[in-house]
């Protein structure tokens, strides 16, 4: 056999194994981030990534998820099929290593994968203990093989079922509710949303995704089917599809630079949001890191040369800023990195050095090309960056306003304010209250000592139509910064968020149950998104849940949040109850709001978060933006769900 057959072989010794997976079940979130619902989809995603590092290494086409009608997940591949040879080490199969050893994988092999998806390796042997019961099939070597295990733990040793001219692994799993006590009910949107995104970023995949818990209007399960064939092009025209184009087409390329491949697409559109995504061996490293510092520093330095070159920058009166290249770029940066160094709070920054000058030199290679193919695209370009420096100058002066205190007000806080006596903010808390009627209420019902309450005037500013400047201009988006204390900026990052001096660790939007408070929930969100994203991010932004209704019947009164918990305490009180519809929070005293919305006691909080960045950016757009058509599509979609009072 040939040193590049040896190489290439996938056998039961390239499966090496790290260390036990006794610790996993103690300590889930250690290997999948939480328990919750981000935890219970992370479990697919790492099954799915086994699939995609057959993929990647040329040996799988196609990938199927099923979520089954009892919330398990199968997910089947056409790839190589686990090996189920011996395993010397361990003296069992090496499907057998896979499933109950942590880490253990042929992604740790490199002569079986120059390159593997996933984060950290801990593989489907996670899974596999976090689930109550699962079943691997392997198909290879003309037999069909089979072991089932329970909580991590084998039921019986590999055995073969049968005989099958067929490649591949298929996997069905059913996530142990004692360990994901929250839900172990699958969102299909979060799932599709995943599988989209990688079937851009590895084109010539497809990846299905069927629910055989609901049916379409002809009576099929709902299913989707994702296939590339352009990669991260066609991932830039959905991403903007609701933003309007400044140039003519999609700048791409894709190729190897100092053995990394890179692949980058990238536009430009009249829009005045920056919208940069990253991905590091498929994963969405949202901290960005050394791939994203080398697209920045390539795609500044090129241009400014050809603006400088062209003249027409001759007559500006200021220096051209890195973020006035950025104005209005949707671009996506996806490199493939053999032992990628990972840091950051969440592990999702890259920190390998050697990415910058690679992904550097691409994008400087790629533009130089485009701008000389299409002057007049390079022109649009390089006006568009005059008028966002010109559009920077002003938003400078108006930050400057932002961060220096306001002498009407006490101790640089707004006046609005009414502020908490706690000191320490982690266990401070500030509510977000939609007009003065509605804060008049919370600041009689709140605890003064930890709860603050800035009352927001009307809707505040729809920032996904309004340049930077006029952001920072806007009284109470201006109010919403001195009040939390934070402060903007960084020479990298013009809109950067410093929370070292976050003054609240739980700020909570808190608007009338009603279609103007969800509009102006909606425009605070944006807000947050575009310009507070890092507070988002760590774990700090809440919405308050007010109840629908008050029923009394006598002396008896009790909150409703939903139709359903209505009709259910009517019922329990056996006719002659009296129900009162809240059409807003100034319509309850300050003792119900403390009762129902913002005693920590009783309330419901829901945190906010991002679950994926590309995903929420094309929402935020669709909903926020200029492009009416994609909203109506969106609305139209999603009008049965909605409760509409007359």
């Amino acid at each position: 056999m040939s040193e590049e057959a040896k190489k290439n072989q996938y056998s039961a010794d390239s499966i090496q194994a790290l260390e036990g997976m006794e610790h996993v079940r103690m300590r889930p979130s250690m290997y999948i981030g939480d328990v919750g619902v981000r935890g219970l989809h992370h479990l697919v995603y790492e099954v799915v990534d086994n699939s995609i590092d057959e993929a990647m290494g040329g040996y799988c086409d196609s990938i199927e998820v099923i979520i089954n009608e009892d919330n398990s997940i199968t997910t089947k591949d056409n790839g190589r099929g686990i090996p189920v040879g011996l395993h010397k080490k361990e003296g069992v199969s090496a499907l057998e290593v896979v499933m109950t050893k942590i880490g253990a994988g042929g992604k740790f092999d490199k002569d079986s994968y120059k390159v593997s998806g996933g984060l950290h390796g801990v593989g489907v042997s996670v899974v596999n203990a976090l689930s109550v019961h699962l079943k691997a099939t392997v198909f290879r070597e003309g037999k069909i093989w089979e072991q089932e295990y329970e909580r991590g733990k084998t039921l019986y040793p590999v055995k073969s079922v049968g005989d099958s001219k067929e490649n591949g692994t298929v996997v069905t799993f059913m996530p142990d509710e004692t360990i994901f006590t929250q839900t172990i009910e699958y969102n299909y949107e979060t799932l599709a949303n995943r599988m989209r995104e990688l079937s851009y970023l590895n084109k010539g995949i497809t990846i299905s995704l069927t629910d055989k818990r609901n049916k379409d209007e002809k009576g099929e399960f709902i299913s989707d089917t994702f296939f590339s064939e352009e990669g991260l092009k066609e991932f830039i025209k959905f991403l903007d599809e609701t933003r309007e184009p400044l140039i003519q087409s999609v700048i791409s390329m894709e190729g190897e630079k100092n053995g990394i491949p890179v692949e980058v697409a990238m536009i430009y559109n009249t829009g005045f949001s920056e919208n940069l995504h990253s991905y590091v061996n498929n994963i969405n490293t949202h901290e960005g890191g050394t791939h994203l510092s080398g697209f920045r520093r390539g795609l500044t330095s090129t241009l400014k040369k050809y603006a400088d070159n062209s003249g027409l920058l001759d007559k500006l009166k200021f220096e051209i800023s890195g973020d006035d290249f950025r104005e209005g770029l949707t671009a996506i940066v996806s490199v493939k990195v053999a032992e990628p160094q990972f840091e950051g709070q969440t592990k999702t920054k890259l920190g390998n050095r050697e990415v910058t000058s690679a992904v550097s030199q691409a994008v400087s290679e790629m533009l130089t090309n485009y701008l000389e193919e299409h002057p007049d695209d390079a022109k649009q370009i390089v006006e568009k960056v005059k008028l966002a420096a010109q559009a920077r100058h002003a938003a400078a002066k108006a930050r400057e306003m932002v961060q220096r205190k306001n002498p009407m007000s006490v101790g640089g806080l707004p006046g609005k304010l009414s502020d908490c006596s706690e000191q320490d903010p982690t266990k401070c808390e500030v509510f977000l209250v939609e007009g003065d009627s509605a804060g008049g209420t919370a600041k009689q019902g709140r605890d003064r000592n930890f709860q603050a309450i800035l009352p927001l005037r009307g809707k505040i500013l729809n920032v996904e139509k309004a340049m930077q400047h006029k952001v920072f201009e806007n009284e109470e988006i201006k109010n919403i910064y001195t009040a939390l204390g934070v402060t903007i900026g960084t020479e990298e990052d013009s809109k950067a968020l410093n929370l070292e001096k976050l003054r609240y660790h739980k700020v909570v939007i808190m608007c009338d149950a009603d279609v103007d408070g969800s509009h102006i929930e909606t425009l605070i969100l944006t807000f947050f998104f575009r310009y507070m994203r890092e507070l988002i991010e760590g774990g700090h932004v809440y919405i308050a849940t007010p109840p629908l209704y008050l029923v009394k019947k006598g002396s008896k009164r009790r909150y409703a949040w939903t139709d359903a918990e209505r009709d259910e305490i009517v019922a329990s009180m056996n006719g002659g109850a009296g129900i009162q519809r809240y059409k807003g929070l100034g319509e309850m005293n300050a003792e119900q709001l403390w009762d129902t919305t913002m005693n920590p006691e009783f309330r419901t909080l829901r945190q906010v978060a991002i679950d994926n960045g590309t995903e929420s950016d094309r929402i935020f757009s669709m909903l926020m933006g200029d492009e009416v058509p994609p909203r109506r599509e969106f609305i139209e979609k999603n009008a049965v769900y909605a409760n509409i009072d007359v």
